[in-house]
Protein backbone atom coordinates (compact mmCIF):
# COMPACT_ATOMS: atom_id res chain seq x y z
CA UNK A 1 0.00 0.00 0.00
CA UNK A 2 1.23 3.29 -1.20
CA UNK A 3 2.52 5.98 1.48
CA UNK A 4 4.11 9.47 1.22
CA UNK A 5 7.24 10.57 3.05
CA UNK A 6 7.53 14.42 3.38
CA UNK A 7 10.28 16.20 5.04
CA UNK A 8 8.75 19.72 6.22
CA UNK A 9 10.69 23.55 5.67
CA UNK A 10 10.69 24.59 2.40
CA UNK A 11 8.64 27.36 1.02
CA UNK A 12 6.93 26.61 -2.63
CA UNK A 13 8.40 28.69 -5.05
CA UNK A 14 7.29 28.59 -9.17
CA UNK A 15 4.33 27.80 -10.76
CA UNK A 16 2.09 25.04 -10.46
CA UNK A 17 -0.59 23.50 -12.97
CA UNK A 18 -4.43 22.81 -12.24
CA UNK A 19 -5.75 19.29 -14.19
CA UNK A 20 -9.38 18.78 -14.96
CA UNK A 21 -12.47 18.88 -11.96
CA UNK A 22 -12.85 15.25 -11.61
CA UNK A 23 -15.78 16.35 -10.82
CA UNK A 24 -16.99 17.76 -13.77
CA UNK A 25 -15.55 14.69 -15.74
CA UNK A 26 -17.13 11.91 -13.97
CA UNK A 27 -20.77 13.39 -14.60
CA UNK A 28 -20.15 14.14 -18.07
CA UNK A 29 -18.94 10.90 -18.50
CA UNK A 30 -21.93 9.85 -17.23
CA UNK A 31 -23.69 11.98 -19.86
CA UNK A 32 -22.50 9.90 -22.81
CA UNK A 33 -24.62 7.09 -22.08
CA UNK A 34 -27.30 9.22 -23.14
CA UNK A 35 -26.91 9.07 -27.02
CA UNK A 36 -25.42 5.98 -29.01
CA UNK A 37 -22.68 8.78 -30.88
CA UNK A 38 -19.26 9.42 -30.00
CA UNK A 39 -18.79 11.40 -27.30
CA UNK A 40 -15.07 12.92 -27.19
CA UNK A 41 -14.09 14.79 -23.15
CA UNK A 42 -11.03 16.95 -23.21
CA UNK A 43 -9.12 18.14 -19.64
CA UNK A 44 -9.59 14.62 -18.41
CA UNK A 45 -7.39 14.25 -15.09
CA UNK A 46 -5.69 11.06 -14.44
CA UNK A 47 -6.69 9.55 -11.31
CA UNK A 48 -8.32 6.32 -10.29
CA UNK A 49 -11.68 7.48 -10.35
CA UNK A 50 -11.95 8.08 -13.91
CA UNK A 51 -10.23 4.69 -14.15
CA UNK A 52 -12.92 3.59 -12.50
CA UNK A 53 -15.84 4.97 -14.25
CA UNK A 54 -13.97 3.73 -17.75
CA UNK A 55 -14.25 0.49 -16.29
CA UNK A 56 -18.09 0.74 -15.15
CA UNK A 57 -18.72 2.07 -18.57
CA UNK A 58 -17.30 -0.39 -20.48
CA UNK A 59 -19.12 -3.02 -18.33
CA UNK A 60 -21.84 -1.98 -19.35
CA UNK A 61 -20.63 -2.42 -23.28
CA UNK A 62 -19.59 0.86 -24.22
CA UNK A 63 -16.08 1.83 -25.93
CA UNK A 64 -14.51 4.38 -23.89
CA UNK A 65 -10.93 4.76 -25.29
CA UNK A 66 -8.69 6.92 -22.21
CA UNK A 67 -5.80 8.90 -23.92
CA UNK A 68 -2.38 8.64 -24.40
CA UNK A 69 0.49 10.44 -25.36
CA UNK A 70 -0.20 13.72 -26.18
CA UNK A 71 -3.81 13.43 -25.96
CA UNK A 72 -3.54 11.92 -22.64
CA UNK A 73 -6.09 14.39 -21.59
CA UNK A 74 -8.76 13.40 -23.74
CA UNK A 75 -11.40 10.62 -23.63
CA UNK A 76 -13.80 9.29 -26.18
CA UNK A 77 -16.65 7.20 -25.33
CA UNK A 78 -18.89 5.93 -27.45
CA UNK A 79 -22.58 4.08 -26.06
CA UNK A 80 -23.64 2.71 -29.11
CA UNK A 81 -25.29 -1.05 -27.70
CA UNK A 82 -25.57 -0.71 -23.35
CA UNK A 83 -26.14 -4.41 -23.57
CA UNK A 84 -26.20 -4.60 -19.59
CA UNK A 85 -27.58 -1.60 -18.03
CA UNK A 86 -26.08 -2.79 -14.60
CA UNK A 87 -23.37 -0.67 -12.38
CA UNK A 88 -21.82 -3.06 -10.83
CA UNK A 89 -20.46 -2.98 -6.86
CA UNK A 90 -17.28 -4.53 -7.62
CA UNK A 91 -17.05 -1.48 -9.66
CA UNK A 92 -18.55 1.09 -7.99
CA UNK A 93 -17.97 0.67 -4.15
CA UNK A 94 -15.14 2.86 -4.03
CA UNK A 95 -17.13 5.66 -5.69
CA UNK A 96 -19.76 8.00 -5.15
CA UNK A 97 -20.36 9.28 -8.49
CA UNK A 98 -22.01 5.78 -9.54
CA UNK A 99 -25.42 7.18 -8.38
CA UNK A 100 -24.84 9.05 -11.65
CA UNK A 101 -25.66 6.70 -14.36
CA UNK A 102 -28.85 5.89 -12.37
CA UNK A 103 -30.71 8.99 -14.30
CA UNK A 104 -29.38 8.78 -17.51
CA UNK A 105 -29.48 4.82 -17.76
CA UNK A 106 -33.18 4.71 -17.54
CA UNK A 107 -33.45 8.11 -19.56
CA UNK A 108 -31.63 6.08 -22.33
CA UNK A 109 -32.51 2.16 -22.20
CA UNK A 110 -35.94 2.62 -19.46
CA UNK A 111 -33.82 0.07 -17.10
CA UNK A 112 -31.24 0.16 -14.34
CA UNK A 113 -29.48 -2.03 -12.04
CA UNK A 114 -27.49 0.28 -9.87
CA UNK A 115 -25.13 -0.67 -6.54
CA UNK A 116 -25.53 1.67 -3.95
CA UNK A 117 -22.53 4.23 -4.25
CA UNK A 118 -19.43 4.18 -1.94
CA UNK A 119 -16.85 6.41 -1.90
CA UNK A 120 -14.98 8.50 1.10
CA UNK A 121 -16.51 8.12 4.30
CA UNK A 122 -17.14 11.53 5.65
CA UNK A 123 -21.28 11.41 6.12
CA UNK A 124 -24.27 10.49 5.14
CA UNK A 125 -24.54 11.41 1.48
CA UNK A 126 -28.40 9.60 0.65
CA UNK A 127 -29.84 9.60 -2.86
CA UNK A 128 -33.13 10.09 -1.51
CA UNK A 129 -33.61 13.13 -3.57
CA UNK A 130 -32.61 10.60 -6.73
CA UNK A 131 -35.02 8.55 -6.08
CA UNK A 132 -37.51 10.85 -5.53
CA UNK A 133 -37.26 13.06 -8.55
CA UNK A 134 -37.23 9.83 -10.56
CA UNK A 135 -40.25 8.84 -8.87
CA UNK A 136 -42.11 12.19 -9.93
CA UNK A 137 -40.62 11.52 -13.54
CA UNK A 138 -42.66 8.10 -13.97
CA UNK A 139 -39.89 5.40 -13.29
CA UNK A 140 -40.48 3.06 -10.89
CA UNK A 141 -37.55 2.16 -8.26
CA UNK A 142 -36.82 -0.56 -5.81
CA UNK A 143 -34.16 -1.15 -3.94
CA UNK A 144 -32.78 -5.28 -3.34
CA UNK A 145 -29.77 -6.99 -1.79
CA UNK A 146 -27.58 -3.60 -1.74
CA UNK A 147 -28.62 -2.52 -5.65
CA UNK A 148 -31.68 -0.03 -7.30
CA UNK A 149 -33.45 -1.61 -9.87
CA UNK A 150 -34.90 1.35 -11.97
CA UNK A 151 -37.29 1.22 -14.86
CA UNK A 152 -38.93 3.71 -16.89
CA UNK A 153 -43.28 3.82 -17.13
CA UNK A 154 -44.79 1.09 -19.36
CA UNK A 155 -42.78 -1.55 -17.96
CA UNK A 156 -39.54 -0.09 -18.97
CA UNK A 157 -40.83 0.69 -22.59
CA UNK A 158 -41.39 4.30 -21.90
CA UNK A 159 -40.43 7.60 -21.92
CA UNK A 160 -39.64 9.81 -18.44
CA UNK A 161 -42.37 12.47 -17.88
CA UNK A 162 -41.14 16.21 -16.97
CA UNK A 163 -41.84 16.89 -13.63
CA UNK A 164 -41.91 19.88 -11.08
CA UNK A 165 -39.32 19.17 -8.39
CA UNK A 166 -38.24 21.23 -5.60
CA UNK A 167 -35.49 19.77 -3.68
CA UNK A 168 -35.66 19.34 -0.20
CA UNK A 169 -31.89 20.47 0.14
CA UNK A 170 -29.23 21.02 -2.12
CA UNK A 171 -27.98 18.52 -3.64
CA UNK A 172 -24.77 18.51 -6.62
CA UNK A 173 -25.22 14.44 -7.37
CA UNK A 174 -29.33 14.56 -7.39
CA UNK A 175 -29.61 18.16 -9.43
CA UNK A 176 -26.99 16.63 -12.39
CA UNK A 177 -28.45 12.95 -12.21
CA UNK A 178 -31.96 14.42 -12.85
CA UNK A 179 -30.77 16.80 -15.34
CA UNK A 180 -29.43 14.09 -17.67
CA UNK A 181 -32.61 11.88 -17.31
CA UNK A 182 -34.85 15.15 -17.73
CA UNK A 183 -32.68 15.59 -21.24
CA UNK A 184 -34.53 12.81 -23.03
CA UNK A 185 -37.71 13.30 -20.69
CA UNK A 186 -41.39 13.69 -22.47
CA UNK A 187 -42.54 17.55 -21.75
CA UNK A 188 -41.04 20.35 -19.54
CA UNK A 189 -39.21 19.67 -16.27
CA UNK A 190 -38.31 22.39 -13.97
CA UNK A 191 -35.93 21.78 -10.78
CA UNK A 192 -36.04 24.46 -7.87
CA UNK A 193 -33.74 24.81 -5.20
CA UNK A 194 -30.67 23.40 -7.37
CA UNK A 195 -26.92 23.01 -6.85
CA UNK A 196 -25.42 26.04 -8.49
CA UNK A 197 -21.70 24.58 -8.76
CA UNK A 198 -19.47 25.05 -11.73
CA UNK A 199 -19.71 21.60 -12.20
CA UNK A 200 -23.45 21.64 -12.98
CA UNK A 201 -23.14 24.51 -15.34
CA UNK A 202 -20.00 22.32 -16.49
CA UNK A 203 -22.26 19.37 -17.29
CA UNK A 204 -25.50 21.50 -18.51
CA UNK A 205 -23.18 23.11 -21.12
CA UNK A 206 -22.43 19.23 -22.60
CA UNK A 207 -25.79 18.46 -22.71
CA UNK A 208 -26.71 21.59 -24.51
CA UNK A 209 -23.89 20.64 -26.90
CA UNK A 210 -25.31 17.13 -27.42
CA UNK A 211 -28.81 19.21 -28.29
CA UNK A 212 -30.46 19.12 -25.03
CA UNK A 213 -32.49 22.24 -24.44
CA UNK A 214 -31.57 23.53 -20.51
CA UNK A 215 -32.11 27.16 -19.38
CA UNK A 216 -30.87 28.11 -15.88
CA UNK A 217 -27.63 25.99 -15.09
CA UNK A 218 -25.77 27.54 -12.52
CA UNK A 219 -29.22 29.20 -10.72
CA UNK A 220 -31.21 28.10 -7.99
CA UNK A 221 -33.72 26.99 -11.09
CA UNK A 222 -33.41 25.21 -13.88
CA UNK A 223 -35.70 24.49 -16.78
CA UNK A 224 -35.53 21.41 -19.17
CA UNK A 225 -37.73 21.14 -22.16
CA UNK A 226 -36.89 17.33 -23.07
CA UNK A 227 -36.16 16.08 -26.57
CA UNK A 228 -36.41 12.47 -28.17
CA UNK A 229 -32.75 12.36 -28.71
CA UNK A 230 -29.36 13.41 -28.16
CA UNK A 231 -26.12 13.39 -30.52
CA UNK A 232 -22.29 13.36 -30.12
CA UNK A 233 -20.60 16.40 -28.80
CA UNK A 234 -17.02 17.39 -27.59
CA UNK A 235 -16.64 19.22 -24.83
CA UNK A 236 -13.66 20.26 -22.99
CA UNK A 237 -13.67 19.84 -19.12
CA UNK A 238 -13.32 22.81 -16.50
CA UNK A 239 -10.46 23.19 -14.31
CA UNK A 240 -10.36 21.18 -11.21
CA UNK A 241 -11.15 24.04 -8.28
CA UNK A 242 -10.31 22.39 -5.33
CA UNK A 243 -7.15 21.17 -6.82
CA UNK A 244 -6.25 24.61 -7.55
CA UNK A 245 -7.52 25.81 -3.73
CA UNK A 246 -5.49 22.83 -2.57
CA UNK A 247 -2.25 24.50 -3.81
CA UNK A 248 -3.59 28.55 -2.93
CA UNK A 249 -3.12 27.16 0.80
CA UNK A 250 0.06 24.93 0.22
CA UNK A 251 1.54 28.40 -0.97
CA UNK A 252 0.40 29.73 2.05
CA UNK A 253 1.01 27.65 4.37
CA UNK A 254 4.40 27.52 4.13
CA UNK A 255 4.90 30.95 3.07
CA UNK A 256 5.87 30.80 -0.49
CA UNK A 257 5.45 32.43 -3.50
CA UNK A 258 3.09 29.93 -5.63
CA UNK A 259 1.53 30.79 -9.02
CA UNK A 260 -1.29 28.29 -9.80
CA UNK A 261 -2.28 28.27 -13.44
CA UNK A 262 -4.95 27.19 -15.80
CA UNK A 263 -7.68 27.29 -12.67
CA UNK A 264 -10.52 29.69 -12.96
CA UNK A 265 -10.61 32.44 -10.59
CA UNK A 266 -14.23 33.49 -10.56
CA UNK A 267 -14.95 29.81 -8.87
CA UNK A 268 -12.43 30.60 -5.98
CA UNK A 269 -14.35 33.30 -5.15
CA UNK A 270 -14.38 32.23 -1.32
CA UNK A 271 -11.38 30.23 -0.72
CA UNK A 272 -9.26 34.02 -1.77
CA UNK A 273 -11.42 35.88 -0.05
CA UNK A 274 -10.82 33.74 3.53
CA UNK A 275 -7.22 33.31 2.28
CA UNK A 276 -6.73 37.15 2.37
CA UNK A 277 -8.22 37.28 5.88
CA UNK A 278 -5.79 35.26 6.70
CA UNK A 279 -3.15 37.33 5.72
CA UNK A 280 -2.15 36.35 2.69
CA UNK A 281 -1.25 38.19 -0.67
CA UNK A 282 -2.92 37.56 -3.65
CA UNK A 283 -3.21 38.24 -7.27
CA UNK A 284 -5.78 37.45 -9.55
CA UNK A 285 -5.17 36.48 -13.36
CA UNK A 286 -7.38 35.64 -16.38
CA UNK A 287 -6.58 32.17 -15.55
CA UNK A 288 -4.21 31.93 -12.64
CA UNK A 289 -3.63 32.99 -9.46
CA UNK A 290 -1.00 33.80 -7.43
CA UNK A 291 -0.37 33.19 -3.72
CA UNK A 292 2.54 34.95 -1.64
CA UNK A 293 3.27 35.68 2.07
CA UNK A 294 2.00 38.62 3.49
CA UNK A 295 4.04 38.08 6.90
CA UNK A 296 2.64 36.17 9.92
CA UNK A 297 -0.72 34.23 9.15
CA UNK A 298 -3.98 35.33 10.93
CA UNK A 299 -6.87 33.78 12.30
CA UNK A 300 -10.31 33.78 10.72
CA UNK A 301 -13.49 32.07 11.11
CA UNK A 302 -14.93 29.59 8.32
CA UNK A 303 -18.30 27.85 7.64
CA UNK A 304 -19.12 25.89 4.83
CA UNK A 305 -21.98 26.64 2.40
CA UNK A 306 -22.72 25.52 -0.99
CA UNK A 307 -21.55 27.04 -3.96
CA UNK A 308 -21.02 29.96 -3.87
CA UNK A 309 -20.05 30.05 -0.49
CA UNK A 310 -17.06 28.05 0.99
CA UNK A 311 -16.76 24.87 0.11
CA UNK A 312 -16.61 21.82 2.18
CA UNK A 313 -14.01 19.82 -0.05
CA UNK A 314 -11.76 23.24 1.32
CA UNK A 315 -12.25 22.51 4.50
CA UNK A 316 -10.06 20.28 5.85
CA UNK A 317 -7.19 21.87 3.89
CA UNK A 318 -8.13 25.17 5.70
CA UNK A 319 -7.85 23.96 9.11
CA UNK A 320 -4.07 22.63 8.15
CA UNK A 321 -3.53 26.32 7.46
CA UNK A 322 -5.40 27.57 10.17
CA UNK A 323 -3.21 25.62 12.85
CA UNK A 324 -0.35 27.77 11.63
CA UNK A 325 -1.91 31.56 12.13
CA UNK A 326 -1.53 33.51 15.07
CA UNK A 327 -4.89 33.48 17.15
CA UNK A 328 -8.16 31.03 17.28
CA UNK A 329 -10.02 30.15 14.30
CA UNK A 330 -13.48 28.47 14.21
CA UNK A 331 -14.03 25.88 11.74
CA UNK A 332 -18.16 25.20 11.00
CA UNK A 333 -18.97 21.95 8.74
CA UNK A 334 -22.71 22.56 7.37
CA UNK A 335 -22.52 20.10 4.44
CA UNK A 336 -21.32 16.85 6.06
CA UNK A 337 -21.96 15.87 9.41
CA UNK A 338 -18.74 13.28 9.60
CA UNK A 339 -15.67 15.31 8.07
CA UNK A 340 -13.49 15.92 10.61
CA UNK A 341 -11.60 12.66 10.39
CA UNK A 342 -8.24 14.38 9.94
CA UNK A 343 -8.27 16.52 13.09
CA UNK A 344 -7.07 13.48 15.02
CA UNK A 345 -4.33 12.86 12.88
CA UNK A 346 -3.37 16.68 12.90
CA UNK A 347 -3.89 16.81 16.51
CA UNK A 348 -0.95 13.86 15.96
CA UNK A 349 1.32 15.93 14.94
CA UNK A 350 0.84 18.94 17.13
CA UNK A 351 -2.07 20.68 16.43
CA UNK A 352 -4.72 22.40 18.94
CA UNK A 353 -7.96 21.50 18.03
CA UNK A 354 -11.53 20.99 19.90
CA UNK A 355 -14.52 20.09 18.32
CA UNK A 356 -17.70 20.13 19.78
CA UNK A 357 -20.40 18.73 17.39
CA UNK A 358 -20.14 20.47 13.83
CA UNK A 359 -17.20 22.79 15.04
CA UNK A 360 -14.12 22.84 15.57
CA UNK A 361 -11.77 25.28 17.75
CA UNK A 362 -8.30 25.56 15.96
CA UNK A 363 -5.65 27.50 18.36
CA UNK A 364 -2.67 28.41 16.56
CA UNK A 365 0.18 28.83 15.94
CA UNK A 366 1.11 25.62 16.69
CA UNK A 367 4.68 24.18 16.01
CA UNK A 368 3.70 20.79 13.95
CA UNK A 369 5.77 17.96 14.55
CA UNK A 370 6.55 14.72 12.12
CA UNK A 371 4.43 11.48 12.86
CA UNK A 372 3.35 8.35 11.29
CA UNK A 373 -0.54 9.48 9.93
CA UNK A 374 -3.83 8.06 8.61
CA UNK A 375 -5.37 9.31 5.08
CA UNK A 376 -8.93 8.49 5.76
CA UNK A 377 -10.46 10.10 2.55
CA UNK A 378 -9.59 12.22 -0.40
CA UNK A 379 -9.41 15.85 1.05
CA UNK A 380 -8.13 14.48 4.90
CA UNK A 381 -5.40 13.31 2.03
CA UNK A 382 -4.30 16.65 1.15
CA UNK A 383 -4.71 18.44 4.28
CA UNK A 384 -2.24 15.88 5.92
CA UNK A 385 0.02 16.71 3.14
CA UNK A 386 -0.30 20.56 3.68
CA UNK A 387 0.03 20.16 7.28
CA UNK A 388 3.38 17.75 6.77
CA UNK A 389 5.20 20.82 4.39
CA UNK A 390 5.45 23.20 7.84
CA UNK A 391 5.96 19.87 9.91
CA UNK A 392 9.19 19.58 11.60
CA UNK A 393 11.18 16.06 10.77
CA UNK A 394 9.86 13.48 8.07
CA UNK A 395 6.07 13.05 8.17
CA UNK A 396 4.79 9.07 6.66
CA UNK A 397 1.04 9.36 5.35
CA UNK A 398 -0.22 5.63 5.04
CA UNK A 399 -3.45 5.19 2.65
CA UNK A 400 -2.83 7.56 0.42
CA UNK A 401 -5.03 5.75 -2.46
CA UNK A 402 -7.40 8.18 -0.93
CA UNK A 403 -5.67 10.85 -3.03
CA UNK A 404 -5.19 9.29 -5.98
CA UNK A 405 -9.13 8.78 -6.37
CA UNK A 406 -8.78 13.12 -6.84
CA UNK A 407 -5.51 14.45 -7.18
CA UNK A 408 -3.14 13.91 -10.63
CA UNK A 409 0.29 13.39 -9.80
CA UNK A 410 -0.41 15.50 -6.80
CA UNK A 411 3.46 14.14 -5.15
CA UNK A 412 5.13 15.35 -8.53
CA UNK A 413 3.52 18.85 -8.75
CA UNK A 414 4.74 19.54 -5.47
CA UNK A 415 8.16 18.25 -5.92
CA UNK A 416 8.31 20.85 -8.63
CA UNK A 417 7.70 23.54 -7.12
CA UNK A 418 10.71 22.96 -4.03
CA UNK A 419 8.02 20.54 -1.65
CA UNK A 420 10.22 17.50 -0.44
CA UNK A 421 7.62 14.47 -0.71
CA UNK A 422 8.48 11.17 -2.72
CA UNK A 423 5.83 7.72 -2.75
CA UNK A 424 7.17 4.60 -1.09
CA UNK A 425 5.30 1.74 -2.58
CA UNK A 426 3.58 0.57 -5.93
CA UNK A 427 3.11 3.75 -8.22
CA UNK A 428 -0.58 4.27 -9.16
CA UNK A 429 -0.25 3.58 -13.60
CA UNK A 430 2.63 1.40 -13.31
CA UNK A 431 1.98 -1.68 -14.75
Amino acid sequence: MDKFVVRGGNPLLGTIKVSGAKNSALPCMAAAILTEDEVILENIPQVRDIETERKLLVSMGAEVELGYGRAQHRTRIKCGILSDPVAKYEIVKTMRASSLVLGPLIARTGIARVAMPGGCAIGGRPIDLHILGLEAMGATITQDHGYLEARSPNDGKGRLKGAHIVFDKITVTGTEDLLMAAALAEGESVFENCAREPEVTDLAALLIAMGAKIEGAGTGTIRIQGVAKLHGARHRINPDRIEAGTFLIAGAITGGDLSVDSCEPKHLGALITKIEQCGVKIDVGVDKVRVRSGGDLKAADMTTEEYPGFPTDMQAQYMALATQAEGTSTVTENIFENRFMHVQELIRMGANITISGRTATVRGKSPLQSAAVMCSDLRASASLVLAALVADGETILDRVYHLDRGYEHFEEKLRGVGAQIRRMGDVFGKK
